[in-house]
């Protein structure tokens, strides 16, 4: 058989990570045993402008046979600095012009928040192109169930559900949660800049200061991105408790599966917690209770792992949740096998690519 080549097309890079860049990443090894290459190609409009990328892109797409597939990557802010991503529809005309098949897979799957006039701007012009990339598009991929997409009308038969992976290296969870020397650990991976990772590193003590007065010693696990600026604010708010405090940032991947996997709940308080949220589907990776905020985009098939669901901003109910699966054995094992079983059904790179392949090819 012989090895297809599928390009996957993405935007600016973001900084210090690039988790779409790490999706395309596992996602090519995992189509390899399809005979499917995926290589990883960029439109630089942010440094070279966007006449001249689209054009390297024209010459590019002209030296590859017809039909070459391309997975075009969207996030608002990979295709425009503010989030106003109208040139984006420029790289899908021209594939098109150039009859190349393009799927067009959604990272963002809803238009930002906001109330100022200029979010509202931001919002319509956002929810425009998305409608038209879906139009213009071979294919439309969504990292949440297509019902769960506000501004999609019904009955559009172009578009397809693939949630995300963990981006991690991992075939198999483990066969079971892994303690630090008897102490329950608590794992938080990555935090939210600005006021948003102050109101959730508030959550994150409060949570941690009812669970460690009712148990006593325990232990909590803070990386990724923005852990370090909570840091000083765990440390003092926690300092009168049995609570060793572990917080570390940016970390290589087999790191942060030692860490999970060391791990025996993950706290997610990123937001609401849905299909395409990669570091809540890592800790299912890892065969972990999940503890999250429930919201418009959850749904099954992340229902249906270990997942302790709370009203956002409920600050009470992630109290009660947290020290009920530290203090009930039992419920944490169950939780732990439904993590495991969900991401051998849904969540693994080989279930992903599996889904991939089917229009692919």
């Amino acid at each position: 058989m012989t090895t297809r080549r599928v390009i996957a097309l993405l935007g600016k890079r973001d900084a210090p990570t690039d988790a779409v860049e790490e999706y395309c990443r596992y996602l090519g090894k995992s189509l390899v045993p399809h005979e499917i290459s995926l290589q990883i190609r960029r439109v630089p409009w942010d440094s070279r402008g966007w006449s001249e990328s689209l054009n390297a892109l024209g010459l590019q797409a002209q030296a590859l046979p017809p039909y070459t597939w391309f997975l075009v990557q969207y996030t608002a802010l990979a295709w425009s600095s503010r989030g106003f991503p109208l040139k984006f529809l420029r790289v899908i005309k021209r594939l098109r012009s150039l009859n190349a098949c393009t799927a067009v897979v959604f990272h963002d799957v809803e238009p930002f928040p906001g109330t100022r006039p200029v979010d509202r701007l931001r919002r319509a012009i956002q929810v425009f192109v998305m409608r038209r990339a879906v139009t213009l598009a071979t294919r439309a991929v969504f990292t949440v169930p297509v019902e769960k997409i506000s501004w999609l009308p019904s009955g559009v038969r172009n578009a397809h559900f693939i949630p995300v992976g963990p981006n991690l290296p991992i075939d198999e969870p483990p066969a079971a949660g892994c303690t630090n020397e008897g102490i329950l650990t608590v794992a938080v991976f990555s935090i939210t800049g600005g006021e948003a990772g102050i109101v959730e590193t508030r959550a994150i003590v409060a949570c941690i200061r009812h669970a460690a007065q009712k148990i006593g010693r325990l232990r909590l696990s803070v990386f990724g991105r923005n852990a370090d600026s909570a840091e000083s604010t765990l440390r003092e708010s926690l300092r009168d408790l049995p609570v060793e405090i572990s917080v570390e940032g940016l970390l290589e991947e087999s790191q942060l599966l030692e860490r999970l996997s060391a791990s025996d709940v993950l706290l997610f308080v990123r937001g609401t917690i849905s299909s395409r949220r990669s570091s809540a589907i890592a800790g299912i990776a890892c065969g972990l209770p999940v503890i999250a905020f429930s919201g418009s985009e959850t749904a099954a098939p992340v229902t249906e792992a270990g997942v302790v669901l709370v009203e956002q901003e409920s600050q009470d109910e992630l109290n009660a949740a947290l020290l009920h699966i530290l203090s009930t054995p039992a419920r944490r094992a169950e939780l732990a096998s439904r993590s495991r079983r969900a991401f051998s059904r849904h969540f693994s790179w080989a279930s992903i690519a599996s889904l991939y392949v089917s229009f692919l090819k």
